[in-house]
């Protein structure tokens, strides 16, 4: 399986971003490279496609853009880092489960880099530490082929979250690796550990061949 290309995006707007994504899902073919991109989003609330309203509760001045991932409302903002995979999951044999499983994984793997202890749930999407969600997952799978995926707690302003039912879950506690660490951490520095963690577990999954 060839090797995924990674692109560091910096900060850029949410919603050229997204068409971005679905051009290069809808454009690409059997030989288009799998494509991770890193990077960070100014404030946005994203709504995914069987979101609720109800659970918008205060967005203020933070725009709201409806999406078709999958989960309800989250946030985006500078300080979290969201990863997008475009990859042909057909293509690597692989399901949608096996691929949420695989970022759950992957951010595990990238906490314990930090020495927090994480873990999944099975009844919600995502990572947490003790109660309190660090990583948001959200994908789409259009022609065997995913986008959207993974956003990262590093280093920014929680209080967004209080504006939303984050995920669909009232009173859900938000955390994030710098109220964690004894240090602040640099968000670059967490894309490269990342970057290799994915990675790694991409060309590792036995359903790649």
């Amino acid at each position: 399986m060839a090797a995924v290309l990674v692109r560091d995006l910096g900060v850029v707007d949410y919603l050229p971003t997204l068409e971005a994504m679905r051009k290069l899902t809808a454009e690409r073919d059997v030989d288009t490279p799998d494509e991770i991109w890193l990077l960070q989003h100014p404030q946005v609330f994203t709504q995914g496609q069987a979101g609720k309203a109800e659970h918008v509760l205060a967005a203020g001045d933070i725009p709201i853009v409806q999406v078709e991932r999958g989960g309800q409302v989250t946030y985006h903002g500078p300080g979290q880092l969201v990863a997008y995979l475009l990859l042909d999951i057909r293509r690597r044999g692989l399901g949608v489960r096996e691929l949420v499983s695989l970022m759950e994984q992957a951010l595990v793997a990238l906490l314990a880099d930090y020495g927090i202890s994480a873990a999944p749930r099975p009844d919600a999407p995502g990572v947490y530490v003790g109660a309190a969600k660090i990583a948001s997952l959200g994908l789409r799978i259009r022609r065997g082929c995913s986008f959207h995926g993974l956003a990262l707690n590093v280093d920014m302003d929680l209080e967004p979250f209080r504006r939303i039912n984050p995920c669909g879950y009232a009173g859900l506690q938000m955390t994030q690796m710098r109220d964690l660490l004894d240090e602040p951490v640099a968000i670059n520095e967490v894309a490269g550990r990342l970057q290799v963690h994915l990675q790694r577990l991409l060309a590792d999954d036995k359903s790649t061949g």
